[in-house]
């Protein structure tokens, strides 16, 4: 769930409503996996007079890609091969 979500907002920032609609689950539930992405601050929220927004950070999974290639786990490792 909490995957499918991060791809959700991979296209753009959306409200809490409408990440719900996707799902066929309670509205806590979902709220609950948008808590749990924040607090791993792998995304954030920003409210807009009644809604609450939530977008990707970016900058959180640019650290991790970094990390990766750090390790030869990027695209070059497959030339090692």
């Amino acid at each position: 769930m909490r995957r499918q979500i991060l791809n959700l907002l991979k296209e753009e920032p959306k409200p809490a409503g409408a990440i719900a609609a996707q799902f066929d689950l309670t509205a806590a539930t979902v709220s609950y996996h948008l808590k749990l992405l924040k607090q791993a601050h792998l995304i954030t929220e920003r409210r807009e007079k009644n809604f609450i927004y939530y977008d990707l950070n970016a900058s959180v999974f640019e650290e991790v890609l970094s990390w990766i290639y750090s390790l030869g786990i990027g695209a070059d490792s497959h030339d090692k091969n």
